[in-house]
């Protein structure tokens, strides 16, 4: 197949053209006829020098800086930045799937056709990228030719064994492109091309480079942006520098920009549908899965899925937790996690990572407590192949090649390496298990059913062996091989005679995967994943090709399915917050040339009057003074009513439109807003933290005991027995599949449900874990007290119905049972040790941030203000900061805990009472004292307060109010 290019898309020709005119002013290419210089000759557009040909710039910056002006004004961008602020650095933002590289390359024809310049070079962040960038070159070169009269051109990638290609670079008097990847020039002490060489005459490689003063134009900028990488660049001797990206960090002097909103709307991209599949899990279980950890400056964190207590009860919700962490806590008293859910550890060392709680449970990167993971992934396979199949019904007669990509972060889920050689792993075993399935349903589509084996395949990484490898980062050398296959297949892959259709590829190898014709797109992930969901989308959002290597602009046709195991408002959510902190756009903002282009009259001779960027500003400015407006554009609810009210005015001049005004305003108006609190910096009160008496206070309230315990083996087993026997009925893995229509608009991006989402079971498993190995793991009892508990419950005959929602039961009814007997034997001894020093107030002052609508002001406390959590502890910290009796209190801090069988204990106030004599006094305050209305693991923590603080001597007690304190 020969792919074929047009080359008259009005939005590319617009963002070549923004490139070319910077240099409105050079003179013209008339052909290669020669000045005679003092030192040399000059040709137009290029000057000799002692190394070679370097291109030549006669226009002066003012010249450039007075093109960047008309050319922002043309392309409506409002920006401060001048050719004296940024130097010679131009910025052209184009979306992914708009074809970035084609206009790059075009422009370097537009230039040395209009300005005889000669010498580019691409440089690149990555392999994946300067792969893609010569594949680009290679299938364009005929289309160039075709356009620009057979202009003879060279292009080459550069090689450090090969450097001699650049004295031909320098040397050379054709059109010549070179691609270079970052890394190999930005290291002087280590990159050959910095080293004095022989074979070129003792002078260092770079210097060819600079001798040609080369157009340096930098695909992906923002993975440049380091200050070495910003030194390398300069090392090149740049004539300019052009950079092109969807993301930019910087938009250096921006001349073009087409935005994601810009792209979708305009249907230059896929459409985007979200097929979401999440498991349903029951919220009474205390489910947990670690989704990712990370150690940045020895700050240990750990991503966790679990339900979080809200007003419409517990939702799956995603959180960083550090140590000391209280997931019962952070689940807002979520009881199902109440039982010893603190983290107690966290392992970041590669292949062995987990996080570990105070009840001994221990999860696994990528491990699920109470979940349904291979279900989830099974059912993401199946409706991959579904979509699939359901595109190649509605293209069949339209020769259009239907691929899906399958991201992995495992090889060994793909393929297997043993003794005895190679064979399916578990996700390639199912995939074709369910491909069989599903091709019998859909058999009218082939002439014959292929083989399985041979509509899918893998790229990855191999090592030395030539086996199959994890990659981490897509850089490595391993890597490249990897990627000459991806893009070697590039046009293969869009054969209708070529049976691969689904690839397996690794999730770090995302950028070399950009085919025109993937329709699906499928995350296999087993931890959360690090591709961003731009990224995600962005190997599958060209417009598809045909067998004659034509666009389609079907856009019934365009549209991507990506297959997600996350819920679609966890997908949406997410990409718009990749648009804003990536893109640069900022939905409810209104930008000020929003109203260019309006038609507001209509002169004498009928021709209509628009608005400029000018009058655009003008309105803005007037929306933004009447306070419709906030300084950066945000949208204010004011506007909202002033619209209802109909008191929203617009400038005399623009009267007649204000309707059309309106509705401009209203298409960049946000759907969801996230209300940000305010936070108020806390300090330190030294008149407390200095008085030897409070010294005195804190030390005898925090000393350190330890706890013991007994149990009867049999009473245990009898009662955990009945406690299994009496869990709810076990029901099998339960899974929701939703498909949703993404929408990205100037007011955010949205998803419109597209059918009934669809509730799946799965069948009783046929191979089943090691039921015993887990629930030893979370309960730290025998094997042989397991066993006989399990049998004598009578309800393994639910195990194979869903095992794991099975174990998970068991392992807390044991542990409810077994806390019950503990707490019922436990007994606290006094150590000679203090648990925390006082200097720990002093360490955590730079933390110090509360929520303003959550604190009292204080001055006999520890801090500037006392944090509350219920309308009981705000009355209760204002009544005791009144009290004359009452000379120290303190709010205990989330680190001041006691161990306790059931989670470490966090009690609420400490409290020094001065009436004659001096008492130290714990209280917890509760809305009741009611043990019945209190839940099961806060009347447990409870009662170990009372016998931690009997042990060493302080006062405690449960209170309700300040009356009932005993004060």
């Amino acid at each position: 197949m020969k792919l074929k290019f047009d080359p008259n898309q009005q939005f590319q020709l617009d963002a070549i053209d923004a490139a070319v005119d910077l240099f409105e002013g050079q003179p013209l290419n008339q052909g290669d006829f020669e000045i005679k210089l003092q030192h040399g000759y000059e040709l137009k557009g290029l000057v000799q020098q002692d190394l070679g040909f370097g291109n030549n710039l006669s226009a002066s910056d003012d010249v450039l800086n007075a093109n960047l002006k008309k050319i922002q004004k043309r392309n409506n961008i409002h920006q401060t930045d001048s050719v004296e602020t940024k130097g010679r650095n131009f910025a052209v933002e184009m979306e992914t799937g708009t074809g970035k590289t084609y206009v790059y390359l075009r422009t370097v024809f537009e230039l040395n056709k209009k300005y005889g310049f000669k010498k580019f070079i691409v440089v690149v962040p990555s392999v994946a990228i300067r792969e893609g960038v010569l594949k680009s070159v290679e299938i364009m070169k005929e289309h160039f030719r075709d356009l620009y009269n057979n202009v003879p051109f060279s292009h080459f990638v550069y090689d450090s064994k090969r450097v001699s290609q650049l004295r031909g670079f320098a040397t050379g008097n054709c059109l010549q492109i070179m691609i270079i990847n970052i890394d190999s020039f930005n290291k002087k002490d280590i990159n050959i091309i910095h080293d004095r060489r022989d074979q070129m005459g003792g002078r260092r490689p770079i210097e060819f480079i600079q001798a040609t003063n080369p157009i340096v134009i930098m695909d992906e900028p923002q993975n440049m942006e380091s200050e070495t990488a910003k030194r390398a660049i300069d090392s090149l001797n740049p004539l300019c520098t052009l950079r092109y990206s969807a993301t930019h960090r910087d938009k250096y002097n921006l001349i073009y920009q087409l935005d994601p909103v810009k792209a979708f709307q305009k249907k230059l991209v896929k459409k985007i549908s979200v097929a979401s599949i999440v498991s349903e899990s029951d919220p009474t279980q205390a489910y947990l899965k670690l989704e990712s950890v990370s150690n940045k400056n020895n700050r240990f964190t750990a991503k966790l899925k679990y339900f979080k207590q809200s007003k419409e009860g517990p939702k799956l919700s995603t959180g960083s937790f550090k140590q000391n962490d209280d997931l019962f806590v952070k689940s807002n008293e979520n009881g199902i996690y109440s039982n010893g859910f603190r983290v107690t550890e966290i392992n970041t060392r590669p292949g062995m990572e987990f996080v570990r709680f105070s009840n001994g449970i221990r999860l696994r990167l990528g491990d699920e407590q109470g979940g349904s993971r291979d279900e989830v992934v099974k059912q993401q396979i199946r409706k991959t192949i579904e979509a699939h199949f359901q595109k190649e019904l509605q293209v069949k007669d339209m020769g259009l090649k239907v691929l899906s990509l399958f991201f992995l972060d495992r090889v060994q889920n793909y393929r297997v390496y043993t003794d005895d050689g190679t064979e399916l792993g578990r996700y390639a075993r199912w995939f074709e298990e369910i491909y069989n399935e599903l091709a019998e349903d859909y058999k009218n589509l082939f002439t014959e059913i292929l083989p399985v084996e041979n509509v899918h395949n893998g790229y990855f990484a191999k090592d030395k062996k030539g086996k199959l490898k994890n990659s981490t980062t897509g850089k490595s050398k391993d890597d490249e091989g990897t990627y000459n296959l991806i893009m070697k297949d590039k046009e293969k892959l869009l054969d209708l005679d070529n049976p691969l259709k689904f690839i397996f590829s690794h999730s770090a190898l995302r950028e070399g995967w950009d085919n025109p014709n993937v329709f699906q797109i499928c995350t296999l992930n087993e931890t959360t994943s690090t591709i961003k969901k731009r990224q995600e989308i962005g190997r599958g959002l060209r417009l598809p090709v045909n067998q004659n290597g034509q666009r389609v602009f079907d856009e019934y046709v365009n549209n991507l399915v990506v297959v997600a195991n996350e819920s679609y408002e966890q997908f949406v959510d997410t990409l718009q917050k990749e648009f804003e902190e990536e893109c640069g756009v900022v939905f409810g903002r209104l930008p000020i040339e929003s109203f260019v282009d309006m038609v507001y009259s209509y002169a004498e001779d009928g021709k209509a009057e628009k608005i400029d960027l000018k009058q655009s500003e003008s309105i803005w400015d007037h929306l933004k003074d009447s306070g419709w407006i906030g300084d950066n554009g945000l949208i204010q609810d004011s506007f909202r009513q002033a619209v209802d009210d109909h008191t929203l005015t617009v400038p005399e001049q623009f009267k007649l439109i204000t309707k059309n005004i309106i509705e401009t305003v209203e298409k960049h108006q946000i759907e969801r807003h996230v209300t940000r609190h305010e936070p108020i910096k806390g300090k330190i009160n030294e008149k407390v933290l200095l008085d030897p008496e409070f010294e005195k206070f804190w030390n005898a309230i925090n000393i350190k005991t330890i706890y013991s315990v007994e149990y009867s083996t049999d009473e245990l087993i009898k009662k955990a027995s009945n406690a299994v026997l009496a869990m709810e009925k076990i029901t099998p893995p339960k899974l929701r599949t939703s498909l949703v229509d993404v929408e990205v608009e100037t007011k955010g991006v949205t998803a419109k449900q597209v059918q009934t989402p669809e509730t799946t079971y799965s069948a009783p498993h046929k191979r089943v874990p090691d039921i015993l190995s887990y629930i030893q793991s979370k309960v730290e009892l025998t094997r042989s007290t397991i066993f006989k508990i399990l049998k004598k419950s009578g309800r393994l005959r639910d195990f194979p119905v869903n095992p794991q929602r099975f174990m998970d039961a068991v392992v807390k009814a044991i542990r409810d049972v077994l806390h019950r007997m503990i707490i019922e034997g436990i007994q606290y001894e006094k150590l000679d040790a203090i648990s925390y020093e006082m200097s720990k107030f002093r360490a955590e002052e730079h933390k110090l941030e509360f929520a303003k609508d959550r604190i009292v002001p204080t001055n006999k406390s520890v801090y500037n203000y006392i944090t509350y959590d219920s309308g009981v502890e705000k009355t209760f910290a204002e009544a005791l900061e009144s009290m004359k009796n009452i000379k120290y209190f303190i709010k205990l801090p989330s680190w001041f805990r006691v161990p306790t069988p059931v989670g470490d204990y966090n009690p609420d106030w400490a409290i020094l009472k001065q009436n004659g004599e001096i008492v130290y006094m714990i209280r917890e305050t509760k809305s009741t004292k009611d043990k019945l209305k209190l839940r099961l693991p806060e009347t447990d923590k409870i009662a170990c307060g009372y016998r931690h603080f009997e042990a060493i001597g302080v006062d405690y007690d449960l209170a309700t109010s300040v009356e009932d304190a005993g004060f």
